[in-house]
């Protein structure tokens, strides 16, 4: 089992960057895969960016591909999301999940641990 912990949303400005740090509270941590998810009130959570265990292996959405980065750091057990070219459309919650499988990653059904969330907004 793990909880997770995102920090470093907040306001930037179109074209700004943030980096949003999830951090696990185990040190089972490093077994899992990890991922980003966001959320808009009134549509479904969309999957953002996946980093497996060992931070080998990483794959986004279309959406977010060339502008956002996502890294981890096992001795911190911290996943990073770096976002740059940030734009109004990546207003949203963003949530970490995790993962043993490395299979349908993105999918929300496939994570059993979320963090809180952590608001992300961009203004035009």
């Amino acid at each position: 089992q793990v909880q997770l912990r995102e920090s470093g949303g907040g306001s930037v400005a179109a074209g700004g960057s943030l980096r949003l740090s999830c951090a696990g509270t185990e040190r089972t941590f490093l077994f899992y895969n990890v991922a980003w998810f966001r959320q808009v009130t009134g549509k479904e959570r969309e999957f953002v960016a996946v980093v497996n265990w060992n931070g080998i292996n990483t794959d986004y959405a279309d959406s977010v591909k060339g502008r956002f980065t996502i890294s981890r750091d096992n001795g911190q057990s911290t996943v990073y999301l770096s976002m740059s070219s940030l734009n109004p459309a990546d207003t949203a919650i963003y949530y970490c999940a995790a993962t043993r499988d490395w299979d349908k990653l993105t999918v929300r059904s496939q994570y059993g641990y979320w963090g809180q969330g952590t608001q992300v907004t961009v203004s035009s």
